[in-house]
């Protein structure tokens, strides 16, 4: 037995263990062409070793029933959780479940039970899980929901847990899923999270509209707070974005009276931007008309927008998307404030942009050449180029 050290715990300190002759030879007798039989009685040791793994992970692609059925022998089910926690040892499992027959499955996940939520939240325990959750039945199923339902908003917000989460809610039908009633009242706090928006835009897609019915009326109730916040202004897109036409109208409506505001903020702006390209006219048309108002001081808002660096895009959208007597409305007050800007010689960038969406930027640069006629016009020696 030779000692090493490995780093096989999720905290990343030293595990100390012993290495097998087999194992060193292994290691290190390259040209031998190994079977899974020269293993036999060290398949636990060759799990948790980054060459051993990969070795049986492979072999288990292309062994015989006979084969795969003595590699399981020797995990299942005394060494299932210890492999399945294992930094080289959940592959093997996984590969297990891939390859396995459905008996074998289902030995390896009745191993398990009892332990999902344990799983669910440690870095190589949620990947089984997830893999699992690929193979494993209505029952098995509402039984692994059961063991988390009580910790669900812990597993959320966890870095491993929230993906065992999205999973189920992919994977198990709805009616299965009792913990999502466990999200009510809570969407504010979710909705702001970097782990808990992904998991409510993953039940908005898969969870039917009358389980999720009072998730969205809280959500839409917050969505100007949500559109301003970096990981709320996702949960609000998909809702604009994929959501029903009532949900749509809903955030737009609530978005109302602060239009400016949302569209010189950095995450509101994206919000901005889907509202406008997403809403019908109707519901646009009072959102644009924000952008168009005279400002108190004089002037008027699109001025202001034209030189900001986020509700400049805003506004781009505004031109791509108004229509009829507002479009022609919103043109002319930017072809204005654009003459006005260009003068003072500042905003060159957002400049740019607007004159790139009504269509000026040749007219510009033909007007420019015949400014200053006698500046030459650069050109490329395209022979010296080679």
């Amino acid at each position: 037995m030779y000692p090493v050290v490995r780093r096989g715990r999720q905290d990343g300190r030293p595990v100390f263990t012993f290495r097998s002759a087999l194992l060193d030879d292994f290691r290190n007798n390259k040209h031998r062409r190994w079977v899974l039989r020269d293993i036999a009685g060290f398949v636990v040791e060759f799990c948790g070793d980054q060459h051993g793994s990969r070795f049986i992970q492979y072999q288990i692609e292309v062994a015989t029933p006979e084969e795969r059925q003595a590699v399981f022998d020797e995990i299942v089910p005394t060494f299932t959780l210890q492999l399945v926690m294992d930094v080289f040892g959940n592959y093997v499992i996984q590969k297990l479940l891939e390859y396995g027959t459905p008996i074998q499955r289902a030995i390896i996940c009745n191993s398990m039970d009892g332990h999902i939520l344990q799983l669910s939240t440690q870095m190589y325990g949620c990947r089984v899980v997830q893999k699992a959750l690929d193979y494993v039945g209505p029952e098995k199923q509402a039984a692994w929901v059961k063991e988390i339902e009580a910790h669900v908003l812990k597993c959320v917000k966890d870095s491993n847990g929230n993906h065992v989460i999205q999973k189920m809610i992919e994977r198990i039908p709805s009616d299965i899923l009792t913990f999502i009633e466990a999200f009510q009242g809570h969407v504010l706090e979710l909705s702001t999270h970097p782990y808990g928006c992904r998991v409510l835009q993953r039940c908005l897609e898969h969870i039917p509209e009358s389980r999720t019915r009072l998730l969205l009326n809280e959500l839409v109730e917050h969505a100007c707070a949500l559109a301003m916040d970096q990981f709320g202004n996702y949960v609000v897109q998909f809702v604009i974005e994929h959501g029903s036409p009532h949900d749509r109208l809903a955030v737009l409506y609530k978005m109302r009276g602060h239009m400016v505001q949302l569209a010189r903020h950095k995450f509101a702006s994206n919000v901005c931007e889907k509202a406008l390209m997403n809403g019908d006219a109707e519901s646009r048309h009072p959102l644009i008309k924000e952008l168009m108002e005279p400002l108190p001081e004089g002037g008027n808002t699109v001025a202001l927008v034209m030189k900001d660096q986020f509700a400049n895009y805003v506004l781009q959208r505004a031109l791509q998307n108004a229509e009829g007597r507002q479009r022609e409305e919103l043109v002319a007050l930017s072809q204005a404030n654009l003459t006005a800007l260009r003068k003072l010689g500042h905003h060159s960038k957002q400049i740019g942009a607007i004159e790139r969406t009504l269509g000026l930027r040749p007219v510009i640069d033909q007007l420019q050449l015949l400014e200053y006629p006698s500046l030459p016009i650069p050109t490329v020696n395209l022979s010296a180029a080679h």
